[in-house]
């Protein structure tokens, strides 16, 4: 067999012994010395000092049950506290656990604010990097003039490059005709020279 606890010791002399002074016994003792009282036949001082042996036992079972009705009345008093303080325990436990999802709940937006921070001060730098809109917007205005010169410009360069195509290629129609008739000119002198040549012989 198994080791008997201390609580199973208790537990037993608890329910043979009352609260463990003795209540069982005086029950005992009680019970006795009434029936001896009933069936004394002793004289009557005899039958009175037996009457006050069994008040007296009587009295100290009345105390002894009064103490364990105080003893069970506390007990349920402290067994109602430790419920109280068991649910507040219960209570807080919960109320940390909340707070300390809402504690991560708000590390995790802290650390998204710091990294929006560091972002935002890249993006700032990379900005003050770059001229403001104004200057910007004048030096757009700046190039757009200077687009619409060249455009113009090349509008007369393109207009001048053309004229000058026309004129080099009347200049080449001119050389070609002139060539013709140079050539044509000395096809004629050469065609008379051969006519004269024959009468000059004969003579």
């Amino acid at each position: 067999m198994g080791a008997v606890t201390d609580d199973e010791v208790i537990r037993k002399r608890l329910l043979i012994d009352g609260d463990g002074a003795g209540d069982d016994r005086r029950i005992n003792v009680l019970l006795k010395s009434f029936t001896k009282w009933c069936n004394s036949p002793g004289t009557p001082d005899e039958g009175f000092t037996q009457y006050q042996r069994v008040m007296g036992t009587l009295s100290q079972c009345e105390f002894s049950m009064g103490k364990t009705l105080m003893v069970y009345d506390m007990n349920l008093r402290e067994m109602e506290n430790y419920e109280k303080i068991y649910t507040n325990i219960e209570q807080n436990i919960t109320s940390a656990h909340e707070k300390i999802a809402e504690c991560k709940k708000e590390i995790q937006r802290a650390k998204r604010v710091r990294k929006n921070r560091q972002e935002y001060d890249a993006l700032a730098k990379v900005i003050q990097q770059h001229p403001d809109r104004h200057e910007t917007l004048k030096q757009l205005e700046a190039l757009d003039k200077e687009l619409q010169q060249l455009s113009h410009i090349k509008e007369n360069v393109d207009a001048k490059l053309e004229l000058r195509k026309k004129q080099f290629h009347v200049l080449l129609s001119t050389i070609q005709e002139l060539q013709q008739t140079l050539e044509n000119d000395e096809k004629s002198d050469n065609d008379d020279n051969n006519q004269g040549s024959p009468a000059h012989t004969g003579e």
